[in-house]
């Protein structure tokens, strides 16, 4: 993606606007504002912007049915950026579709790295799938294989199946419902154990340090992702 893509900001502090305005123009990024829900619905529609950075504490209307209604007519990535914290406001952003979400307030190398991740994860979507590249990890899934520093890395059927679907989304947040769910199956859901004892085998066999991970990244309370370089 082209740092010439279009960012909408839908946010009503107008010194947030401002911040992320200044902080994206110098990275080359245009950028759309709208301070109420419905003036963001409008903008992106009309706007059509790569990228949809959306508070939730909206003056008209609560920003999630704002992502409710995006999902209804656009797969925009959306980055969810609130003072909201609490774990299930995090899973009902992203089980509305959500791509990321960052609580304010927050660090602006953090949020332009999941900006960049963002983008590039919607400049591939309709792209036909290739093997994925993270540092020395190449996840090829039209082969099934997984290999760090060009040796095989021998998986069992359940991590490759959560590795595989990470990688799908690469950058993006996928909640440990719908992992347990889409990997285990839906009376699984409540079933986190299972899928934090493979997210540490996974790990373990990627040497990938859990207070440092170079790979696989732990949104606490929420779910997992893949880290996209």
């Amino acid at each position: 993606m082209s740092q010439t893509a279009t960012l909408l900001v839908i946010d009503d502090e107008p010194q947030i606007r401002k911040f992320l305005r200044i902080s994206l123009t110098s990275q080359g990024y245009q950028v759309l504002e709208a301070g109420t829900g419905a003036d963001g619905l409008s903008q992106a529609a009309l706007g059509r912007p790569d990228l949809v950075v959306l508070d939730l504490g909206l003056p008209d209307m609560d920003g999630q049915q704002v992502l409710r209604e995006l999902r209804e007519w656009t797969q925009v990535p959306v980055l969810v950026l609130s003072v909201r914290a609490s774990e299930a406001q995090k899973v009902e952003a992203l089980d509305n579709g959500a791509n990321d979400y960052v609580t304010k307030p927050f660090g602006i190398q953090e949020f332009l790295a999941r900006v960049r991740a963002l983008l590039r994860q919607g400049s591939t979507a309709d792209a036909p799938a290739g093997p994925l590249s993270i540092g020395g990890l190449l996840i090829d899934l039209g082969l099934r294989r997984v290999t760090l520093d060009a040796v095989e890395v021998s998986l069992t059927r359940k991590e490759y199946a959560v590795i595989a679907q990470l990688a799908r989304y690469p950058g993006r947040v996928i909640t440990q419902q719908q992992l347990l769910k889409d990997i285990w199956g839906p009376t699984h859901v409540e079933d986190s154990h299972y899928l934090r004892i493979v997210v540490g085998h996974i790990r373990q066999k990627l040497g990938d340090d859990p207070t440092a991970p170079r790979y696989l990244i732990t949104e606490p309370g929420v779910g997992y992702r893949l880290q996209a370089l």
